[in-house]
């Protein structure tokens, strides 16, 4: 008898891994854009929290077109 591959279903704990994942990635970049964000403002002297404001939402815009293109369909456009 020939061996037959199964269709294998999608086990859950690697999409659960997939998500923790993500979302630890998503934390320690807006950390880290708070975190530069502090450190520049202080280098600059600045009064108002400039830098702590633009990167974190940088961090977010880029997250979301990443995600957005990443989860997009292909298609032919035909």
């Amino acid at each position: 008898m020939k061996n037959r591959k199964t269709p294998r279903q999608p086990d859950k704990s690697s999409s659960l891994l997939q998500y923790i994942s993500l979302g630890t990635q998503l934390m320690v970049a807006l950390g880290a854009a708070v975190w530069a964000g502090i450190w520049i403002d202080k280098r600059l002297v600045i009064t108002m929290p400039l830098f702590v404001w633009i990167l974190p939402l940088l961090v977010i815009a880029v997250t979301i077109f990443k995600l957005v293109k990443e989860t997009a369909g292909k298609s032919n456009g035909k």
